[in-house]
């Protein structure tokens, strides 16, 4: 009996939520978005030696690597980890859905498809619009989470854990009033524009 609930919880995050019931929806990011089982997500760098290894990581992983990115949370796993998964907890009680499924919703959501760069023509820069590349989009997406999560939280007095749940719920419906679906709205805007 203990062996059969041991097996179970080695396929849970967190030892709660079961990651094999997760569907990337947008066929461009299958590749780039990792649902691999992991108990605590915590790869300790394996994965970090060369360019495209970030997509092997679990997506719940490289979250909690991006909530770390700024200058309260630098170098802390622990706390940022903590963070993500009472976010996680609040996203299950007010959606009744599966948090990781959510997250990969936002991800769909939130990342640009198109953005511009710069050609030079004789001497004049030019805006140019370019297609997206799928791991420039998962990454423009978590940077846009973690930057209107720090923006929501930032000297007021709602939890960090609480403006992560809104942001990801509020991102993975497509709602423009999500800081990263309007980051992202805007980058394909001013991409429209440049064609």
């Amino acid at each position: 009996m203990e062996e059969n609930t041991e097996k179970q919880n080695h396929y849970l995050l967190f030892k709660r939520w079961d990651i094999s019931e997760v569907e990337v929806q947008d066929p461009g990011l299958v590749r780039y978005v990792s649902l691999q089982s992991a108990i605590v997500p915590h790869s300790c760098g394996k994965l970090t030696g060369q360019a495209f290894n970030k997509s092997h990581m679990l997506i719940v992983e490289r979250l909690i690597n991006k909530m770390m990115q700024k200058e309260h949370n630098t170098g802390k796993k622990e706390l940022s980890t903590r963070i993500v998964k009472d976010a996680f907890e609040i996203i299950h009680k007010k959606t009744k859905k599966n948090p990781v499924q959510v997250l990969v919703d936002a991800l769909a959501y939130a990342g640009p498809r198109e953005e511009t760069v710069r050609l030079k023509y004789g001497g004049i820069n030019v805006p140019k619009s370019v297609d997206t590349a799928p791991q420039r989009r998962v990454d423009a997406a978590l940077k846009f989470i973690c930057r209107g999560v720090w923006q929501s939280s930032h000297k007021k007095k709602k939890p960090v854990a609480d403006c992560l749940a809104d942001e990801l719920i509020s991102a993975a419906n497509g709602d423009p009033r999500s800081f990263a679906v309007s980051k992202k709205e805007e980058k394909e805007r001013i991409a429209k524009s440049a064609r």
